[in-house]
């Protein structure tokens, strides 16, 4: 047995009750043993790898529910010079910054494939554990349909990797099972247009109500495998609450009947408010392509209000940051802007602790520092209940623990 000792710290475990001083983590290979104050802890007589918090805050390691780790600021045109090497190459190194942040599980929603997915559990690359959606369905026209007016197509494409375009119930239904066969654990679904798409705009409703209950029927028959529904129009939203679709990522035009929906269907919603409100400061600066600066600047104020009315009706929000269309590593300052909308910061840090683990059907696995459980566990130098915008700051997450093993360790700089 290999057993390692978190101790002098206080602990805020993921389950939202009070911090635990002088706490303490008792790990056995890769699965957290006991947990309690550190003079409540019978030790194993192995030998035990001891780790000084050094006085600082003891969290479970951190998830994102939606990123986009195969990208980096979504410049399709850079697909028409760069080698499809350097494409994976890049994406060694976002993963890096994505679990240095103090993420150590993401929901990739859209780019990333199955050898990626090996890559990382075989100890290739430094990174997240991942779920996968492989390649993110859009009708032509639509939010994934990167075809332009010149005629070029700025997908990325290979071998492998399934298209994304159907239209119609059975050749959606289609779609779908190539997305499984290639090893999507979950299935993304552009249900409107997006900021960040030459074809159309976030308003733009896509896909029938009859092609999204294809999707989800086609998920439920292939193990459960739950659906999440990139939607930013309200008439896309309630297309996907009516199909019965586990998650809206987005939400920006959320109504009171949509907010209802989600309530009685306990539908997550993952509001992605970093990616919002850098695009905004892009957008005003004149680094977007001109063709995404009015949306990205109009969203914000609606997006906002919205957000912050289903959060004050009960919809339950899970932390996601659709990190890959802006920078990777500054994750954890989604927790900030959760908090702007009301939140304490002892909700913020539950969705992207327990609540996003539930949203991923890994609750019995991770999300909480609780015996058991997978050890993932993050050191924050500063208290993030005094200042959670401190946990946005990478520098700040001084040691992140996957599985039992150290990825990032700053406590002797």
């Amino acid at each position: 047995m290999k057993y390692s000792l978190i101790h002098n710290g206080t602990l805020i475990d993921g389950n939202g009750g009070p911090p635990l001083h002088n706490a303490a983590v008792l790990i056995e290979n890769q699965h957290i043993s006991v947990v309690g104050s550190e003079d409540s802890i019978n030790l194993p007589n192995d030998k035990i790898t001891q780790i000084d918090a050094q006085g600082g805050f003891i969290l479970p390691g951190f998830i994102d529910t939606h990123v986009h780790l195969m990208a980096e600021g979504f410049r399709m045109e850079d697909n028409m010079y760069a080698p499809l090497s350097l494409y994976f190459y890049k994406a060694a190194e976002n993963m890096r910054r994505t679990i240095e942040a103090g993420i150590t599980t993401a929901r990739d929603a859209g780019l990333a494939d199955i050898g990626v997915k090996m890559a990382l559990e075989q100890g290739l690359m430094v990174g997240p554990r991942l779920q996968i959606s492989v390649a993110p369905l859009s009708i032509t026209g639509g939010h994934f349909d990167f075809w332009l007016n010149s005629g070029f197509d700025m997908k990325v494409s290979y071998p492998g990797f399934p298209h994304s375009l159907c239209d119609g119930v059975e050749k959606v239904r289609k779609r779908v099972r190539e997305v499984l066969r290639a090893g999507a654990d979950v299935i993304k679904v552009m249900a409107t247009g997006g900021v960040m798409s030459a074809n159309d705009s976030p308003e733009f409703t896509q896909f029938s109500v009859e092609e999204l209950e294809v999707i989800v029927e086609e998920g439920v028959y292939h193990n459960n495998t739950r659906v999440m529904a990139h939607a930013h129009g309200l008439g896309g939203i309630k297309n996907a609450l009516k199909a019965g679709i586990h998650s809206i990522e987005h939400g920006t035009y959320l109504d009171d009947e949509a907010i209802r929906m989600m309530l009685d269907q306990g539908t997550y919603l993952v509001p992605t408010f970093v990616t919002m409100e850098v695009n905004k400061e892009s957008a005003e600066s004149g680094n977007l392509p001109d063709y995404s600066i009015e949306d990205a600047i109009k969203l914000v104020e609606i997006h906002e209000k919205n957000i912050k009315k289903a959060y004050e009706a009960g919809v339950r929000i899970a932390m996601g940051t659709d990190c890959g269309v802006v920078s990777h590593g500054i994750n954890l300052q989604e927790l900030g802007f959760l908090c702007d909308i009301g939140m304490k910061p002892e909700e913020a840090i539950l969705t992207g602790t327990k609540t996003a683990a539930e949203c991923l059907g890994w609750q019995n696995e991770l999300g909480t520092i609780d015996e058991g459980k997978l050890a993932d566990v993050v050191i924050s130098k500063p208290d993030p209940i005094a200042d959670i915008k401190s946990l946005g700051d990478p520098d700040n997450i001084v040691l992140v623990m996957k599985d039992g093993k150290i990825f990032k360790d700053l406590r002797g700089i």
